[in-house]
């Protein structure tokens, strides 16, 4: 029996990962604040805390066991990331860079992909939008991938600026 690709999300407090969690899933909810992890299908959604607060990355590493991937999310509305640099080098599981809340006027998206390129030196960024849908298939489409090598094809085959690989 072939194992399920799984992914966790993680990123700060409203981040956007349970909006995000609920329009890959197609799920029409209120995204309500995170309190545990929740597990949905093939994601598992954390609190903003697990990744805010180092005392709480023992969490994320025991989760990380079961999960394929891990999607990093930075809010294109913050002027600050809560990632460490290279932080995804910590896990031996598959990236995914994800910047959320791109639609908005105040967003900078430049500066989110910085921020994730310093904290995930390899791997895809999808920039994407719960809101419009923006993004969405292709972040199913790289969890669906089993290496770095697969989503750097899947990235390559794309045409447009809401996906590329670091």
């Amino acid at each position: 029996m072939k194992k399920m690709n799984r992914a966790m999300l993680i990123g700060s407090i409203g981040a956007g990962k349970s909006t995000l969690t609920n329009a890959l899933l197609g799920r029409e909810v209120e995204a309500v604040k995170t309190q545990a992890l929740n597990y949905y299908d093939w994601i598992v959604d954390t609190p903003g805390e697990y990744t805010e607060n180092p005392f709480f990355y023992k969490n994320i590493m025991a989760t990380a066991l079961e999960v394929t991937h891990i999607l990093y999310l930075q809010d294109a509305t913050k002027q600050k990331t809560i990632f460490p640099p290279g932080f995804s080098t910590g896990f031996n599981k598959l990236p995914i860079g994800v910047i959320t809340k791109s639609d908005l006027k105040e967003a900078d998206v430049d500066l989110a992909i910085k921020q994730l390129k310093n904290a995930m030196p390899k791997g895809p960024i999808v920039v994407s939008s719960s809101v419009t849908g923006k993004g969405l298939e292709d972040i199913r489409s790289l969890v669906k991938c089993n290496s770095l090598q697969e989503m750097k094809k899947y990235t390559d085959s794309l045409r447009g600026d809401a996906v590329f690989f670091v």
